[in-house]
C-alpha cells in the first residue's frame, strides 16, 4: 500500500490491484472446478441409487453395464436421462441402459443415441435387448463404446 508523510491512504498500487484481480481468478477458477467436480459425483450417485431401486435382474445387468461402461469409456459422464442411467460426452447423452421394468418390456435394453459413432454403411444398430450380462456380451459392450467415443 502506498502512503504520504501523513500517513493518508491513497489506495492500493497498480501491482497490489493486479494481485488481487488475479487471485480472484484462480479462486473462481478453483471453484469452478470443484463445482464440476461436486456435479459429476452427484449425477454418479444419483444414477447408482437408481440402479439400485431397479428389479433383480435389470439391477444386476445396470450394475454390470455401468462398470463396463466406466472402466471401457471413463471419459462418459453417469448421468440420469428421462429416470434411466446414461453417459454423456460433452453434456449429450452417448448411451443409457433402459430396464425392461420401465416400460414392462421383455428384456433390457442398452441404446445409443445420435453422437455415438457407431455408424457401418447404410444402416447399423443404436438399441441392443439384454437378457443377462456375460463374459462375452461385457466385451461386446466394452467394444461399443469404445467405438460410440472414437
Amino acid at each position: 500500500m502506498a502512503g504520504t508523510a501523513s500517513n493518508t491512504y491513497e489506495g492500493f498500487t497498480v501491482e497490489e490491484r493486479a494481485a488481487m484481480k488475479e487471485h480472484a481468478q484462480e479462486q473462481k477458477k478453483a471453484a469452478r472446478r470443484a463445482s464440476r467436480a461436486d456435479k459429476a459425483a452427484a449425477a454418479e450417485r444419483d444414477v447408482v441409487a437408481k440402479i439400485a431401486e431397479m428389479q433383480d435382474s435389470d439391477r444386476v445387468m445396470a450394475e454390470r453395464v455401468h462398470a463396463v461402461i466406466k472402466a471401457g469409456a471413463p471419459g462418459l459422464e453417469p448421468k440420469l436421462w428421462y429416470g434411466m442411467p446414461a453417459y454423456a460426452l460433452d453434456g449429450k447423452i452417448v448411451c443409457f441402459f433402459q430396464s425392461a421394468a420401465k416400460f414392462k418390456a421383455r428384456y433390457a435394453t442398452l441404446g445409443f443415441n445420435d453422437p455415438a459413432k457407431l455408424d457401418e454403411d447404410a444402416m447399423w444398430a443404436t438399441a441392443f435387448a439384454l437378457t443377462e450380462v456375460t463374459a462375452e456380451v461385457e466385451a461386446r459392450i466394452t467394444a461399443l463404446v469404445k467405438q460410440a467415443v472414437s
